[in-house]
């Protein structure tokens, strides 16, 4: 008996109904990246390794998904090297590429390659799978879409602002609350700083990440297992658990961080974006969350991150400033900053909330039934008409039971049927049958179109 085939764990198929829905929500926030000026582009699946390594911190290259050599991928390893069975120095030998970790490393590297040919700032959209070797989970998975937008070549904040403007934008067109939490990197530097910290900065922004994870105790235990002293992590307590509105958080972290000027200078960037976002009018929450690390090293200002309100699920959308990023492609000194949007989880916070349009997934508007050959014959050319005027039709390819077609019509959530049998043909007219309410009219052929529009 054969094996009954499946995917990988944190893979998933989608049906014609769920590409409808997926295609509904890159549809949605392409749209809103073109009002903003955003160009797209592409990139591949795979990267060198030298690429993606260490773009991440330790933990994000443990997750990457590493590509075997073509060919004797075992030529240049001698037989004591594998014997050590040492995986991770194996792999290094015998594994050149790797599939995106993201979509905003490959981004770099794009732009570092290509400069000669781009206008500075540029403002790239993209849209594509990303892979993680990660534990598969709800919400989680190995290969999920990512749609990202970037501008780099601009030092101003208010590509932030705009940033922020396109997320509320997004979710205010998708139906769903969500709230929009902002923290910035040197603030988070500035309080490693004045804690007496500062070589820990990667170490405490990783664990403070973790606090809606795993709770305020797990991460205090993880600071001290990374050898950060009991002071140092007492001070960081009442920064943690700091409430009120934005600007008297701002006030509060001021005080705290008046020695660090780096830290000062991330107030001072908070500021700009609160106050100027502010004005825009936005329909969801911006909110400063000093607890917001963001794991990802490459961030050196600005971060974001988007929850959903009335869904328990992890970030739907997140990203940040980044200064350094092309510098590692030997390209210094050009800035970019950017946002994510999480495609997948967004799906499943619209499947749960029940916010697709119903237009969104409607396939085929119209099915011609087939009754005979002539029949046939005669709807062909009206489909033709139909698709010349933008309307989604299709004919059943087999002249079966009118029962057999009217359930695929039904199966497949077709809206209308057009019915041509003998005495409709001998007339020059159609029966048009709306299958939501059963109700039927006898037209003219040259009337279909129009009755569809």
């Amino acid at each position: 008996m054969a094996t009954k085939p499946s995917i990988p764990k944190g893979t998933r198929d989608f049906s014609p109904i769920e590409m409808a829905r997926r295609n509904y929500i890159f549809n949605t926030i392409r749209q809103v990246f073109g009002l903003f000026g955003y160009n797209q582009i592409e990139t591949p699946s795979m990267e060198n390794l030298s690429t993606l390594m260490g773009k991440y911190g330790e933990e994000g290259d443990k997750l990457l998904f590493k590509i075997q050599n073509s060919g004797d991928y075992f030529n240049g390893i001698t037989d004591e090297e594998l014997l050590t069975r040492n995986s991770l120095k194996l792999a290094s030998k015998f594994c050149e590429k790797g599939l995106r970790y993201d979509l905003t490393v490959p981004f770099a590297r794009f732009v570092v390659m290509h400069r000669e040919e781009l206008q500075f700032p540029f403002k790239r959209y993209q849209i594509q799978p990303v892979w993680r070797a990660d534990r598969p989970q709800k919400g989680r998975y190995r290969e999920f879409y990512q749609c990202d937008a970037d501008v780099v070549g601009s030092d101003s904040l208010l590509n932030e602002v705009e940033l922020i403007q396109m997320i509320d934008m997004v979710f205010s067109r998708f139906g769903v609350r969500v709230a929009i939490k902002m923290n910035n990197r040197k603030i988070l530097t500035g309080i490693a700083e004045v804690i007496g910290q500062a070589d820990k900065i990667v170490d405490i922004t990783v664990a403070i990440d973790k606090l809606d994870k795993i709770g305020l105790e797990n991460v205090n235990a993880e600071l001290a297992e990374k050898g950060l002293p009991a002071d140092a992590i007492a001070k960081l307590q009442p920064i943690i658990e700091l409430n009120g509105s934005n600007e008297e958080k701002l006030e509060t972290i001021a005080k705290v961080l008046e020695s660090s000027e780096t830290g000062m200078k991330g107030v001072e960037e908070c500021r700009f974006i609160l106050s100027n976002a502010a004005a825009l009018g936005l329909n969801n929450e911006l909110e400063l969350d000093l607890t917001l690390a963001r794991g990802l090293n490459y961030y050196t200002g600005a971060i974001f991150e988007v929850k959903a309100l009335d869904v328990q699920i992890g970030s739907i959308s997140g990203g940040g400033r980044y200064d350094n990023l092309t510098g590692i492609f030997g390209m210094p000194g050009v800035s970019g900053v950017g946002i994510s949007f999480g495609a997948d989880r967004i799906y499943d916070v619209l499947n749960q909330l029940d916010l697709y349009p119903k237009e969104s997934v409607n396939g085929t508007k119209v099915l011609l039934l087939n009754l005979g050959q002539d029949e046939a014959a005669f709807c062909m050319k009206l489909l033709c008409d139909l698709r010349k005027a933008g309307i989604s039709a299709e004919i059943y390819p087999d002249n079966a039971k009118m029962k057999k077609q009217m359930g695929y019509a039904n199966g497949n959530g077709i809206q209308y049927v057009a019915i041509v049998g003998s005495d409709e043909l001998a007339q020059g007219k159609v029966t048009l049958k709306n299958m939501e309410s059963g109700e039927q009219q006898l037209i003219d052929a040259q009337e279909l179109v129009s009755a569809l529009s």
